[in-house]
């Protein structure tokens, strides 16, 4: 009987222990920000709760990235944030936690947090337009700046991005 007790709590252990691990690409973001913000600490010998607390919001401030940013927002980093969870990040960072360690923790907090990903680079040698989907395709040319006057047609959309390519995309030879 003590026997099966104990199988029973250490599988349950080591069950939870790998679902609280993350996976290979899981939380991108949110590792990425944190290890930036991390740096800067040390760079700029940051301590003290309010002092990083403070620090975390003006480097959420200083983001141009949309997902980034996002994950500002959702960490409570942003002026127009509904959440307030800095402090969950601010006190593991005083206490140079990794910031992939972080991340497991406000995964378990709010798993949008881990959802963030960045947008994979566009191999262009090797794309088809023609077997991507509208919204691809107007966010490439939004992402260049470009809007599309008159496309109604998806082949509309695939000529103007293949004229507006020499200009925007600078391939590797």
């Amino acid at each position: 009987m003590a026997r099966t007790l104990y199988l029973l709590l250490v599988s349950s252990v080591l069950c939870f222990h790998g679902e609280a691990a993350l996976k290979e690409g899981e939380c991108e973001v949110c590792i990425k920000v944190l290890a930036r913000i991390a740096k800067g600490l040390e760079e700029n010998k940051i301590k003290g709760d309010a002092e990083i607390q403070k620090y975390i919001r003006e480097t959420c401030a200083s983001l141009k990235d949309r997902k980034e940013n996002r994950f500002c927002y959702y960490i409570g980093g942003t002026e127009d944030a509904a959440t307030g969870i800095v402090k969950k990040v601010s006190e593991p960072l005083a206490s140079y936690l990794p910031p992939e360690k972080i991340c497991e923790k406000l995964k378990k907090m709010d798993s949008q947090i881990c959802e963030l990903k960045y947008d994979k680079p566009i191999d262009w040698k090797n794309i088809n337009l023609k077997k991507m989907k509208v919204k691809q395709l107007k966010k490439i040319l939004d992402e260049w700046g470009e809007g599309c006057k008159g496309c109604i047609e998806k082949s509309d959309f695939v000529k103007k991005i293949e004229e507006l390519k020499p200009i925007h995309v600078k391939e590797e030879l």
